[in-house]
């Protein structure tokens, strides 16, 4: 189910043209080729996985951004321990992609080492699609928790439960572990009822939004992403489930990692499933669990009961192999970017 209505008309680009062009515009507004590179594939890998709100679209904010001052293209992340022994990655006001990149890799490598290990990012960006370094985690064999907050001065996007005006970010949760014989189990969720980033793409793609997922300045519902722009808010996912879990997300990047300085301060929890059971028995109870749940009977307006991040990988093997959609009134506006950056655009 599309979270988009109203948009009709897409034009269809290969995988590999898509990165090609996000790679030449992320250098081109300042990154270093590596991370241009990496940012690419993050944002193509999300196309291709159906999650619109993170993919290509975002090319344009990241470039706003940039030439705004907001984050420094060229900055790069470093690792430091503090002063207390805890791990921190700063990201040094760069993009927030390759210093969650930087964590998760920290991150598993002590969790191998100690048996489990939590870092804390800082300092960064926009981060993407936060179900890619759950990924990333799980294909080491950890299980992986990751959630931010911390922004609430910037981003007043959602409003509490039972409030009238937007408090806090969509303050996002991850979660992956390695799964049975079809790959991992990926969670990925903002604490409102939808990504904001859903909104962009709507604004973008002349489209409108589902109900249950805004309200206008006034507080009413609304379908007009237009109406979240002039003074709007998100709703919280689940009502005081979803109310609850950003605000523990708030407490978290802010009181416990320090005040946000660029957008979200993140941490990431690894466990090594090893330190439990070894990898094939791991694998075998899972996927008897997961056999389980699949078998169930589905519902009246469903096809089957589906394990979360199996239809993205179904989704990217298709797209890869016939193409990757994308809203047409979006490409236009990434080959505006693409001509205003010199950037010589696929068409």
């Amino acid at each position: 189910m599309t979270k988009l209505s109203g948009v009709n008309d897409y034009i269809t680009r290969s995988a590999s043209q898509l990165e090609s062009l996000a790679t030449e515009i992320m250098s081109a507004i300042g990154c270093r080729d590596d991370i241009a590179s990496m940012v690419a594939n993050h944002l193509v890998d999300a196309s291709c996985k159906g999650i619109g709100s993170h993919g290509m679209m975002r090319l344009m904010q990241y470039a706003e951004q940039a030439e705004s001052g907001y984050f420094l293209p060229s900055a790069r992340p470093s690792a430091h321990q503090n002063q207390h022994g805890a791990w921190i990655i700063d990201g040094g006001g760069g993009m927030g992609i390759p210093a969650m990149a930087m964590g998760i890799d920290k991150g598993t490598s002590l969790a191998k080492e100690h048996g489990m290990a939590v870092v804390g990012v800082t300092h960064c960006a926009h981060t993407g699609r936060l179900g890619a370094f759950c990924e990333q985690g799980a294909a080491a064999a950890c299980l992986t928790i990751t959630f931010g907050g911390g922004a609430r001065r910037n981003w007043r996007q959602v409003v509490p439960y039972g409030g009238a005006k937007a408090k806090l970010p969509t303050n996002p949760y991850g979660f992956g572990i390695p799964g049975g014989d079809r790959g991992p189990v990926i969670l990925d969720f903002a604490t409102s009822a939808g990504a904001g980033g859903w909104i962009y793409l709507a604004k973008s793609a002349g489209g409108r939004l589902p109900e249950g997922l805004i309200v206008d300045a006034r507080g009413k519902p609304s379908t007009d992403p237009d109406d979240y722009l002039n003074g709007g808010a998100l709703l919280p996912a689940a009502g005081a489930k979803g109310y609850g879990l950003g605000l523990m997300a708030e407490l978290v990047g802010e009181a416990l990692l320090g005040t946000a300085t660029t957008e979200m301060n993140w941490i990431i929890l690894l466990v090594d499933t090893a330190r439990y059971r070894d990898d094939s028995t791991f694998k075998r109870a899972a996927e008897s669990i997961l056999s389980d749940i699949r078998e169930c009977p589905a519902a009246d307006g469903f096809d089957r009961v589906e394990i979360p991040g199996e239809r993205e990988r179904a989704l990217e093997k298709m797209y890869r192999k016939e193409g990757v959609p994308i809203p047409a009134a979006t490409w236009d506006q990434i080959i505006m970017l693409a001509e205003q950056l010199n950037v010589r655009p696929v068409r």
